[in-house]
């Protein structure tokens, strides 16, 4: 790019579906948590994963061929597996996607599987380009990778570059666990929110965090406080993965975790899924941990480490998730005529596993995720936005897809 390029400051008019922008000494950093509630959580694996930038894009109209961004992205490498693909970019030109990029350095987050340790190796920045687009004025939306962190550090065209004025695109928040936050897609705008946003033409939040649906106050919080026209809550794997609470502990957590939401969203309309279909977990309850013979071998499967005798103590397990999360659901609506409820399975049941089974024993691949956003947005959103066509008062939705 020539001298004369035109520099533009990344801005929150251009970078959509972050909560909040950090300002670093090289360029920024897009978190989707805001500071508060991180400081109110130490856990290395949430501050992870809300920094993995899932849903962010930068969005704004051009008559400009060549575009670049500069960036520091932090990779990540587990020690003894088959090295990671790097994290990509999709270029969507007027709403349709054009252009798929990667940078090849960085930092590099070094992750132990075996120990948990981990340690951060410095890097420099990259840049990313697209060139030869098309003529004439267009919007572009750079979408920046949902599962590797992204430091933003400068973006440069040869024609300026102006906001892109308000559509009246209703706003989608959701939150769920790395399935939510795109594990195993192919790239982000293959998450399957991404995908079901995008049939919908909705302006999706991301706050699906790896690891990390725990039904934290201070995320509950976040959504409390953050605009939106419709809110959805993937709840349940993630507490069987890492054995956090018992049943006891469970419900009041869920009631707790809405009634914060509905202090700042009354009668926003709100859908409560639970889990997908995940076999190890159906009747077994966690923690999650990896298989240590197949990691030696350099593949990453998950096992169930729980015993089912210990369900009759309150451990959880999917199938517990689901059926008290339908009756907390079917409560709450007695009083509350905006909350819905739908059974994971309608998104991916024992049927699909059978066809696209789960290739490390927890997370969807890349054709699952499209084949999820397609179902919720046409159970959800059905023909029209927000129509709640197919979401049910405590309903199992399962039979709708036969």
């Amino acid at each position: 790019m020539t001298s004369s390029s035109i520099v533009t400051p990344i801005t929150a008019d251009i970078l959509f579906g972050a909560m909040e922008l950090e300002h670093t000494d090289a360029g920024l950093v897009p978190h989707r948590l805001p500071s508060k509630a991180r400081s109110q959580c130490n856990d290395p694996q949430l501050l992870m994963a809300e920094a993995q930038p899932s849903g962010v894009r930068l969005a704004f109209r051009t008559e400009a061929t060549t575009v670049e961004l500069n960036v520091i992205p932090t990779k990540r490498d587990y020690i003894g597996m088959p090295p990671r693909p790097d994290g990509i970019y999709d270029l969507r030109v007027t709403g349709r996607l054009e252009r798929q990029e990667s940078v090849f350095g960085g930092r590099v987050l070094r992750i132990n599987m075996a120990t948990g340790a981990a340690r951060l190796e410095q890097g420099e920045v990259q840049t990313l380009q697209f060139l030869d687009l098309p003529e004439g004025m267009k919007s572009l939306e750079i979408w920046l990778p949902h599962d590797e962190a992204t430091e933003l550090i400068a973006l440069r065209s040869n024609a300026p570059i102006a906001p892109i004025e308000h559509d009246g695109k209703p706003v989608w928040l959701h939150h769920g666990s790395s399935i939510s936050q795109g594990s195993n897609a192919a790239s982000p705008t293959g998450t399957w929110p991404a995908v079901a946003a995008d049939l919908a033409e909705a302006e999706l939040v991301n706050l699906g965090f790896s690891g990390s649906a725990l039904l934290d106050p201070f995320v509950a919080r976040t959504i409390r406080d953050a605009p939106a026209d419709f809110i959805s809550l993937k709840l349940g794997i993630n507490l069987v993965n890492t054995d956090l609470m018992r049943l006891r502990a469970f419900g009041s957590a869920v009631h707790g975790f809405l009634d914060t939401i509905r202090e700042g969203h009354p009668n926003t309309p709100l859908v409560i899924i639970s889990p997908i279909y995940c076999p190890i977990h159906e009747t077994m309850p966690g923690p999650s941990q990896a298989d240590l013979v197949a990691l030696k071998k350099g593949r990453l499967l998950f096992q169930a480490a729980g015993n089912a005798d210990e369900v009759k103590k309150g451990k959880l397990t999917l199938t517990v998730i689901r059926d008290h999360l339908r009756a907390i659901v079917e409560h709450r609506s007695k009083a509350d005529d905006h909350i819905h409820y739908l059974d994971g399975r309608a998104l991916y049941g024992e049927a699909d596993n059978l066809r696209l089974p789960l290739p490390d024993e927890l997370h969807p691949d890349a054709e699952t995720h499209r084949l999820m956003g397609s179902r919720f947005a046409d159970l959800v959103f059905g023909t029209g936005l927000f129509s709640h066509q197919g979401i049910s008062k405590g309903g199992d939705e399962s039979d709708r897809l036969k």
